[in-house]
């Protein structure tokens, strides 16, 4: 559903994320002391608010986008979601991150009816 290039640089981050959450299990069983603890909680906890929202703000936004395009292409005005795709299209600069989910599903859906029209 999300293109891979989109996504890499989020892998990438989960990754060193991961990484840090198995260091804390590490320290936690070494008997390490609290202060470093607290700070690698910290820097994982920062680590996984900055992907998530790169998640939001750049995949779900660049692949909203990319799909409104593709569906605005396969629907020139005549299809019987072409009102709802506009309405998409006008409220795209405007949508706040909680909205994203939602009119990813959306255009989706919509994608898959105009897929189904398109090859009668």
């Amino acid at each position: 559903m999300l293109p891979k290039e989109l996504t890499t640089d989020l892998t990438k981050r989960l990754s060193v994320i991961k990484g840090q959450i198995e260091g804390i299990i590490k320290m936690l069983e070494g008997d390490k002391d609290p202060d470093q603890i607290s700070n690698q909680f910290k820097a994982a906890d920062q680590g996984l608010q900055k992907a998530h929202y790169l998640l939001l703000d750049e995949v779900f936004r660049k692949s909203l986008a990319l799909k409104l395009v593709q569906v605005m292409n396969a629907c020139p005005g005549n299809c019987q979601d072409a009102e709802k795709i506009e309405y998409i299209r006008e409220q795209f600069p405007k949508l706040e991150l909680d909205q994203l989910t939602s009119n990813i599903k959306e255009i989706n859906a919509i994608d898959k009816r105009l897929e189904a029209h398109n090859k009668k």
